[in-house]
């Protein structure tokens, strides 16, 4: 098998070992807080930092889309389904996306980086948490060449993942704001900082949640970051 085979095929397997109980179930105070932090970030990127007035005419891919929630996500924002995508690898993901989601939403099945999506094609190509869960570089860097590809001039990778390594999880590692300026050397970096400690957040939620926000005012306790990369327009002679 090539190298780009055998690390997708990994993946595959990391995934399947993998047992989360109710860790991300949407009762929990620490994780819908940790969403609604990131909704309320990426909603001030676009009209703060990106001054964008409506949502409705942009067009996003999604890689490594699962269920689809995040996709639903981004419906909420505005996103009309006809300009929406994502791309699965695992096919039990692929099903439960496409059952949730309107028809109107293209899911595209498998490798992502054998997905025939056009160039220049998207204004937003957005991953959560997935680069962090591939081990190779050069598969990492195929993935992210992959992506600047599809991205219009002017548009953007919307990149949402932690920083740090998990030493509970060796199937994981943190992708520091070094390595995503490896990933994308031509980008125009916005970078944020966000979302409190996952081990930290559990504990002090049991407690009570509003705890989850006075201790992310600290900012070295976030391990998650939202980084909105440019891709330069092309220059008209």
């Amino acid at each position: 098998m090539s190298e780009q085979t055998t690390e997708t095929q990994l993946v595959i397997e990391r995934y399947a070992r993998r047992d989360v109980g109710s860790r991300y179930n949407m009762l929990r105070p620490e994780v819908y807080l940790g969403i609604q932090e990131r909704q309320r970030s990426m909603l001030r990127l676009f009209q703060k930092d990106l001054c964008w007035q409506t949502t409705n005419d942009k067009s996003l891919l999604e890689i490594g889309c699962g269920n689809g929630n995040n996709l639903l996500e981004f419906l909420r924002f505005g996103f009309h389904p006809e300009y929406l995508s994502g791309s699965e690898l695992l096919e039990e993901r692929v099903i439960a996306a496409r059952h949730v989601l309107p028809i109107d939403v293209i899911i595209y099945s498998g490798d992502s980086t054998l997905a025939n999506i056009p160039q220049n094609s998207q204004d937003i190509v957005f991953q959560s948490v997935v680069f962090s869960s591939l081990l190779d570089n050069n598969f990492q860097q195929i993935l992210a060449n992959k992506m600047w590809q599809w991205v219009k001039p002017g548009g953007g990778i919307l990149w949402y993942d932690f920083i740090f390594n998990n030493p509970s999880n060796p199937d994981v590692r943190g992708v520091p704001v070094r390595r995503v300026h490896e990933l994308f050397p031509d980008g125009k970096m916005i970078v944020k900082r966000i979302t409190l400690a996952p081990p930290i957040s559990r504990r002090v939620c049991k407690i009570h949640p509003y705890l989850y926000h006075l201790f992310n005012i600290i900012p070295w306790l976030r391990t998650h970051v939202l980084i909105w990369i440019e891709k330069p327009k092309v220059n008209k002679q």
